[in-house]
């Protein structure tokens, strides 16, 4: 290839990018088969200025030729000096323009991709650095500023005409920075528009990628890098002599202190100061939301909040890891047990439900209010490919101790596969709409096919007689999909005895605060449920995940879920009573009593007390829960569910039995709590082996019942739907 009077002797080229692109990585990949290589950007301002720092960028190996310097700058006289300073610095072979960076701090300068928008001043920049310099001149853009205005073909005619000898088009508009998918198509129409040589930039992680490329864009090379994660760009900058908060600026998914925002790498939004979160909840509540609404990797802002003289300043996410990465994370030589340490200590016996489990996606778009998972993994579903599940369950297989089962293949969500629709990929998750709260989008793709297929596909693996499904199936995306395909199949094949899922009440005012869908949603699908259960012949448990005293959930909404629960028959074992845990829309309503999401105010069951009662109530009817049950529904006007009728929940008491307990007898304190008086929170998640086991305290009557569609002995078994009071 040919550009201008310099030779390239290949079509693989390195992309310049920020902090990696350094003299020792570009040897690697010289080494490696890059035929052209590209220092990082440097700013010709900063050359003109005689910057210090500025030159060492530049430096060049002594057999790394051919090779470009690449300048970024809007001004045609300063990038004309620019050039010139640039190349008499590296001795290079080619001087890059640099009109694609979407970075707000390049972009806000002017610079960047923003020349984009004025091809008449980027016309004019292109001619004064060719007229400058003695060595061919080449641009690297973008698609277009955005999907709008899309025009990287008369952007590259002009590039062309203003004396460009080569272009670099990256696949991506400016708004799209890195996510999504880049549009191959508009490389191929740059290609068929231009004389010149042109570099295929975007979406190529894979030596395939890049065949691949080539040939759909019929480009003459192809240009590519790989986008480092906050730690290892946190590394490079500390390596270069980047100190405290210097060292952070740029850097997704990283927080520092400054003392003012002149020079921010990301449009930001700023939410109340912490002296203002601490003296005032309304202000407090203001912030959560403000943060909630910009943990997106792809449309979020930077966030600032003052603290006194100094600010806070908190990056963007980092970015979504590809599929590619997710498998090169999966693929690191992990020793899949405890450290030896343990073994004194008799171990670790949970390490036997996980050891044999697969993760097969990070994020999870049902966003509840009292999960956390929105913060720490985002709302946007990242996946391994086939190949590196299956290649772990051929590991696993290999293991001492394996029988055959594969405990779980899940994640967060275990049926998550792709982002919930296709503007996701283009523009990050919605800032004020829920993909299945308050009801499913209208939008979503509800498509199981492609987890189906995996466990198809670990199903077939030699050695494995099980896989099993249990790590939180959401039932409501289910429900969305057209067909029963993945749900009967999960039933036949990956269920084993019991299906767990999360309905977390059946009041729809506490189901608002959570998150979560109107409980006819749970209704409906227990109902499929029971109707493929008993058309394959098959007795299998539905355990529903309960939860009390969540942020809005009143005494009455505790009331009728146990009378709800009373009316099926069933009384769980263990319960979540809700815990603040930071990072969590749930947690600002349990401190502030205010609703982020409205600004209204929201009651919470904050006392050890009515803690207890709500509670107890979900298990009324163990023997230690009794006077707590009689004191809640005293305290609600509800004596009416005291005595020996079918809706009763409490038989009338004798003697002292209907006071609240304060003996060591009972053990419940002031606090409510039981067991010496130490609280229970029985969280779920965290509790003892036996907790799936949901029988009732004296073992005699299970709490539980196999699935079934028909009434079993006048009373239909699991969560039936609640007869209508005549």
């Amino acid at each position: 290839m040919q550009i201008g009077n310099v030779t390239i002797n290949g079509k693989l080229a390195l992309a310049p990018m920020a902090g990696v692109t350094d003299l020792a990585f570009r040897h690697i990949c010289r080494e490696h088969g890059a035929a052209l290589t590209v220092t990082e950007m440097v700013s010709a301002k900063a050359l003109c200025y005689q910057d210090k720092k500025t030159p060492r960028l530049l430096e060049l190996g002594a057999d790394e030729h051919p090779a470009a310097a690449q300048i970024f700058g809007h001004e045609p006289d300063t990038m004309a000096e620019g050039a010139k300073l640039a190349l008499e610095k590296s001795g290079c072979d080619i001087i890059d323009i640099n009109m694609g960076c979407p970075a707000p701090k390049i972009v806000n300068n002017g610079d960047g991709s923003a020349l984009m928008k004025d091809p008449e001043l980027a016309s004019k920049v292109i001619a004064a650095v060719v007229n400058a310099v003695d060595v061919p001149v080449t641009v690297k853009f973008r698609k277009g500023w955005d999907e709008k205005n899309v025009n990287c073909v008369e952007f590259a005619k002009m590039a062309e005409q203003s004396g460009a000898a080569a272009i670099t088009l990256h696949g991506r508009t400016r708004s799209q920075q890195y996510s999504g998918t880049a549009d191959w198509d508009a490389i191929r129409e740059v290609k068929q528009a231009v004389c010149i040589p042109v570099f295929a930039n975007g979406d190529v992680a894979e030596p395939e990628d890049a065949v691949r490329i080539l040939a759909h864009t019929g480009a003459d090379g192809v240009m590519f890098g790989m986008s480092e994660h906050s730690v290892v760009e946190l590394a490079n900058n500390l390596k270069h002599g980047k100190k405290g908060a210097d060292a952070c600026k740029g850097v997704r998914g990283t927080a520092y202190m400054v003392h003012d925002t002149d020079d921010l790498e990301y449009d930001a939004v700023e939410c109340p100061s912490y002296e203002d979160v601490c003296a005032s909840k309304p202000d407090y509540a203001r912030s959560v939301k403000i943060q909630y609404d910009e943990q997106d990797a792809m449309r979020g802002k930077a966030i600032l909040q003052r603290h006194g003289k100094r600010i806070l300043v908190q990056n963007p996410p980092a970015k979504p890891l590809t599929t590619e990465e997710m498998d090169h994370v999966y693929a690191l030589p992990y020793m899949r047990t405890y450290h030896p340490s343990y073994e004194a200590l008799g171990g670790v016996p949970a390490i036997q439900e996980v050891q044999f489990s697969i993760i097969h996606n990070r994020g999870c778009f049902g966003a509840c209010n009292f999960c956390a998972l929105a913060f720490h993994q985002g709302r946007y579903i990242q996946v391994r490919s086939h190949e590196s599940v299956i290649e772990e369950a051929k590991k696993i297989t290999q293991m001492p101790g394996f029988k055959g089962y594969i405990h779980d293949v899940g994640g967060p969500t275990a049926n998550f596969r792709f982002p919930a629709c296709k503007k996701q990929e283009k523009y990050g998750c919605c800032k004020d709409k829920r993909c299945l709260f308050p009801t499913t989008c209208q939008n979503i793709e509800a498509d199981h096919t492609d987890y189906l297929e995996l466990l198809r596909e670990l199903r077939r693996i030699e050695g494995v007689k099980k896989v099993f499904v249990r790590s939180g199936l959401r039932y409501d995306y289910m429900m969305a999909e057209k067909n029963d395909a993945f749900f009967r199949e999960l039933v036949e094949h990956h269920i084993s005895g019991q299906l767990k899922v999360a309905p977390e009440h059946m009041s729809d005012n506490a189901l608002y605060y959570m998150g979560k869908p109107s409980f006819k949603v749970y209704e409906q699908f227990r109902e499929r449920y029971a109707r493929i259960n008993e058309k394959l012949g098959r007795k299998q448990y539905l355990v529903p995940y309960l939860m009390s005293s969540h942020p809005g959930a009143t005494l009455d909404d505790a009331i009728m879920l146990a009378q709800y629960l009373n009316r099926v028959g069933y009384m769980p074992e263990q319960v979540q009573d809700f815990y603040p845990t930071p990072g969590t829309l749930s947690t600002a309503m349990y401190y502030t009593e205010i609703d982020p999401r409205t600004m209204k105010p929201v009651f919470v069951a904050k006392t050890p007390e009515d803690k207890a009662m709500q509670r107890a109530l979900l298990q009324w009817r163990r023997p230690d829960k009794r006077p707590i049950v009689i004191a809640a529904l005293k305290k609600a006007h509800r004596e009416d569910l005291i005595g020996f009728g079918r809706e009763c929940l409490i038989r009338p008491g004798r003697g002292n039995d209907q006071r609240m307990p304060g003996s060591k007898q009972h053990s419940v304190s002031r606090h409510g709590v039981s067991n010496g008086g130490r609280q229970q929170n029985n969280d779920r998640r965290h509790s003892a082996p036996n907790n799936d086991k949901h029988s009732a305290p004296n073992g005699k009557r299970p709490a539980s019942r196999p699935a079934q569609s028909k009434p079993n002995q006048g009373k239909k078994s699991g969560w039936a739907k609640p007869k209508k009071k005549k």
